[in-house]
């Protein structure tokens, strides 16, 4: 099947009745992969008609509750949905120290320690790695302080990047490098302001140009961007295709011509 990308959260912390928090899930190559969970991912994963009980692996970018909120819930979900019993593994990718974030949350929740099945946890730093006839490619990006990743998933001769959280590094436009597809974070319109560990729209569209990106969509976006054009603020800096993410948007990814 030609890859696709669903979106399942285009927003962040900020409860808002428009975006939930950030969520995608990735199908291509033989796998379905999760990337991120905030809270309400797995009610918008049902609602696209995608089956939780058959994703082959998770990436997490960074350990903040506005993408890791449903992973315990995702979690329980694969040990106690009656009449169903996981026994293949489940492939995880995270920065460093996530498993530890793990171990806190199994003590926190006993019942989301793996029954029948069991978690494969892979470190994902400056990475190559792989999920069956997916390349997982991932590297180190700039965001709070905190252990954080961009992904790069290749397969079929296709690229596609999820940007996570991050301030404008090295990091970023390294593996969004020739992307078909980059999901990339645009919190805040206004380029003449500080973003703090974010990119704005204009940053995104910069990141898009010296990666020579062909495809942007603009995510994690706070209420007040939709106060603003933020496919034309990033358009100024990139002239590619722009769009601005929607929950439960979907995405088709063809190779390039």
């Amino acid at each position: 099947m030609t890859p696709r990308v669903t979106i399942l959260g285009s927003g962040t912390c900020v409860p808002y009745h428009r975006r939930g928090p950030a969520g995608y899930v990735l199908e291509g190559g033989g796998e379905t992969i999760l990337v991120d969970s905030g809270s309400g991912t797995l009610d918008r994963l049902v609602r696209a008609g995608l089956d939780y009980r058959h994703l082959t692996a998770a990436a997490y970018t960074h350990p903040h509750p506005d993408h890791t909120a449903d992973l315990a819930p995702l979690l329980f979900a694969l040990n106690y949905t009656p009449g169903f019993q996981r026994v293949e593994p489940l492939a995880i990718f995270a920065p460093a120290g996530f498993d530890g974030f793990l171990a806190a949350l199994e003590a926190l929740y006993p019942g989301i320690r793996p029954r029948d099945y069991r978690i494969e946890l892979s470190a994902a730093g400056d990475s190559e790695l792989a999920q069956g006839e997916v390349a997982v490619v991932s590297r180190r990006v700039v965001h709070a302080g905190l252990p954080a990743v961009a992904y790069r998933f290749e397969m079929g001769g296709v690229r596609v990047v999820f940007s996570g959280d991050t301030e404008y590094c090295p990091g970023i436009v390294d593996v969004a490098r020739d992307a078909d597809l980059l999901v990339i974070e645009a919190s805040s319109p206004f380029a003449d302001r500080d973003p703090g560990p974010h990119l704005t729209a204009a940053l995104a569209g910069r990141v898009a140009t010296e990666a020579g990106a062909r495809k942007v969509v603009l995510t994690h976006q706070y209420p007040s961007c939709d106060e603003h054009d933020m496919a034309a603020l990033a358009g100024e800096h990139f002239a590619g295709e722009v769009l601005v993410a929607e929950d439960l948007m979907v995405l088709e990814v063809p190779p390039r011509p």
